[in-house]
């Protein structure tokens, strides 16, 4: 948080001028006071003239005049410059104005009342603009109007949000219907396709203005009335605030939230605005405080990565950089030494990014998405290399590069696969037909020649990458769909990772399973992987957790990797072989050290890190920590507790850092500043005063 600003009543709304400079605060004593967003300091004499609290409050778009409506049942225009009102009062409404909205050429005046209608007004003359617009059948608590000042939205304690045509003055379609209890305050993105609502049944929905369809599920977070909401200039955050004495930042495509809540006010926070370059946030509460928050210091551990799913990830083959894709529609690059992002995010999908994949050169990448295209990007400068790869009709869910950097191989939706020209961009020759659902993944052979495929039909197949056909019948074992398929290095295996919550290995001469299925996650298993040595399986699964297995036994090694909140989507490993990169619903993407494998373990004391420095670490060699067989858990449990051999209690963690906070033997997280914690000098046994070698000062 940047700044408090005091003031000696209630703060019933508040609005920020449209560069940013500026913040007007309407009190319940009926004054309206600015203030200066940089420096905090009052701007001039409190605006005097109504009667009652200042309910609403909007700036012009040019910043010179300030619209209010107050419970004394008015709308007043002012000059910011003098502080004097422009004009008398607009009367019209016979209860409280509760809501004002103007348009974005400064002409038009929209105003929501308790009398249940809305009404018009031009600014200039002050004159009202055709007939009340009646149909809420209770108080209208807020209006917003588009950006082509085409639509009002208005939402209604009532429960209901209507949709208006400012030119005929005519209710466009049936009533939104959704929240149980009455609709506190509407906004209307800056492209005037999404509405925002927030509502007294503790809830935000986000609508399509065309068609009053839900896009996303109800954003649910607020233990109070949401009171407040507002979208940002870019469509892409929404920030509410709510009488639980919070604000919040969503993911506006998604419906997540992001980060924790903003806490500070001990009163409900009745108005809440987002500058227009979307770095600050104004709060106003009934605590007699406006409040100034920072967005990248107070949710920067998540906007500065992903603000969405992270759905794939790739290493670059000199283990330099990781490619992540992302729901929230972008391909970012990464530092694989310090998690910083390399330039801008790669943008050009206009829905979730689903699969990336990058050349055997490294120089370039390759993303498939939701919206049924392919890109391929210049690696060094992020740019597209060229028109987006058409040829899907559905999402496509897979893609990889041929060795040779020659071919990409697409799995999709629509349940075909796709073999393109990686120089050319076209398809080569017709699609592969064959499974009879979703073609989940794909992948080539190490020497080029067969293209392995997984499906939602529960099937695996193998096709030949030049002739493009079919080899053999499919692959049959699986008791739900596949997710994920990949070859061994020597081609001659296969490991399957399927809904079933079990991994199978398939000898591909034979064309049958190997051994029986490797059981162990307790949710579908969504991607696996295998070192490039052939001697490990590394799998993700949305029971959040990594897994390690022996590929010549079937075991399990070790105890499971835990760190992520959210369903692991997709894991890979680092050329050398030494680390696992995983990226998961959580928006974070992980790495961890695999190198642990290949180290005698036999005469080092079990330790417990949650850093990526090793020297953090937590050691001991007092038999608090050894005589366990039992590996240590990698990170907190669902209640926060990091749990040592034979399942003691070492510490707790709130569960709402977890998703910012290192877990054991991770060595990167992206965002790259996760909370780490140094243990090194941390007391812990049975017996206090012998826990600790006595060299150590406690």
């Amino acid at each position: 948080m940047e700044k408090i600003i005091h003031l000696c009543s209630e703060v019933y709304s508040l609005a920020m001028s449209r560069d940013g400079k500026r913040i007007a605060c309407g009190l319940e004593d009926g004054t309206i006071q600015l203030w200066d967003t940089e420096t905090g300091e009052a701007s001039g004499s409190p605006l005097k003239g109504h009667t009652d609290g200042v309910v609403s409050i909007v700036f012009s778009p040019d910043g010179y005049r300030i619209v209010s409506g107050s419970d004394d049942n008015t709308v007043r225009v002012w000059d910011v410059r003098t502080g004097k009102a422009l004009g008398v009062p607009l009367q019209g409404h016979t209860d409280s104005v509760t809501s004002v909205a103007i348009s974005s050429d400064g002409k038009l005046l929209v105003s929501g009342s308790d009398d249940n209608t809305i009404r018009l007004w031009e600014v200039e003359t002050g004159e009202a603009v055709g007939a009340p617009l009646s149909g809420h059948t209770d108080c209208v608590w807020s209006v917003a109007i588009s950006q082509d000042s085409k639509f009002i939205a208005s939402g209604s304690s009532d429960t209901t949000i209507r949709v208006w045509d400012v030119g005929s003055g005519k209710a466009l379609g049936t009533p939104l219907s959704g929240h149980t209890d009455g609709v506190e305050s509407v906004a209307i993105s800056s492209d005037g396709k999404r509405i925002v609502s927030g509502s007294e049944d503790n809830t935000i929905r986000v609508w399509d203005i065309e068609s009053g369809e839900e896009l996303v599920a109800p954003l649910q977070g607020h233990t109070g009335p949401v009171l407040s909401v507002t979208i940002s200039l870019d469509g892409n955050h929404i920030v509410s605030g709510s009488f639980d004495q919070t604000i919040r930042v969503w993911d506006a495509k998604t419906g997540k939230t992001l980060g924790s809540p903003l806490q500070g006010h001990t009163d409900s926070v009745v108005s809440v605005s987002i500058s227009p370059d979307g770095n600050r946030i104004v709060s106003g509460s009934y605590d007699m405080t406006t409040r100034v928050w920072d967005v990248n210091s107070t949710t920067g551990d998540v906007l500065k990565g992903h603000t969405g799913s992270v759905n794939s990830v790739a290493i670059s083959p000199n283990g330099h950089h990781i490619v992540s894709g992302s729901s929230d529609q972008t391909v970012r690059v990464w530092d694989m030494e310090t998690g910083e992002a390399r330039g801008v995010p790669l943008q050009g999908h206009t829905d979730w990014v689903t699969t990336v994949a990058i050349s055997p050169d490294g120089h370039r990448i390759v993303s498939g998405s939701d919206d049924t295209t392919i890109q391929v990007w210049d690696m060094e400068t992020g740019k597209a290399l060229s028109e987006p790869l058409r040829g899907h009709s559905d999402a496509v869910c897979s893609l990889v590069i041929s060795p040779d950097g020659n071919h990409v191989v697409s799995g999709s939706d629509d349940k075909t696969i796709q073999v393109w020209d990686m120089g050319t961009g076209k398809t080569l020759g017709a699609p592969l037909l064959g499974h009879s659902d979703c073609v989940q993944t794909v992948a080539i052979s190490p020497d080029g020649d067969r293209i392995v495929s997984c499906s939602d039909d529960k099937t695996i197949r193998v096709w030949d990458m030049g002739a493009r056909t079919v080899l053999g019948a499919p692959l049959l074992g699986h008791s739900d769909s596949v997710f994920s398929v990949t070859f061994s290095p020597d081609g001659n295996r296969v490991v399957s990772g399927s809904e079933d919550e079990t991994i199978q290995i398939w000898d591909m001469m034979m064309g049958k399973a190997v051994g029986a299925p490797l059981k162990g996650h307790t949710d579908s298993v969504t991607s696996v992987t295998i070192s490039p040595d052939g001697r490990y399986i590394v799998s993700g699964s949305y029971d959040k957790t990594i897994r390690v297995w022996d590929m010549g036994t079937g075991e399990a090694v070790g105890a499971p990797f835990r760190g992520h909140t959210g369903p692991v989507w997709f894991v890979t490993i680092s050329p050398d072989g030494k680390h696992i990169v995983s990226g998961s619903e959580d928006n974070s993407i992980r790495v961890w050290d695999l190198d642990f494998l290949n180290r005698d373990q036999s005469f080092e004391a079990p330790a417990i890190c949650l850093s990526s420095d090793p020297n953090h670490a937590l050691h001991c060699a007092s038999s608090f920590l050894q005589g366990s067989e039992s590996p240590a858990p990698s990170g907190p449990t669902e209640e926060g507790w990091v749990v040592g051999p034979e399942g003691r209690l070492l510490l707790w963690i709130p569960p709402t850092l977890h998703p910012a906070t290192y877990a054991r033997d991770n060595v990167l997280v992206i965002p790259n500043n996760a909370l780490q914690l140094d243990l090194s000098c941390v007391a812990h046994g049975t017996a206090w005063h012998t826990c600790r070698e006595s060299e150590v000062t406690l």
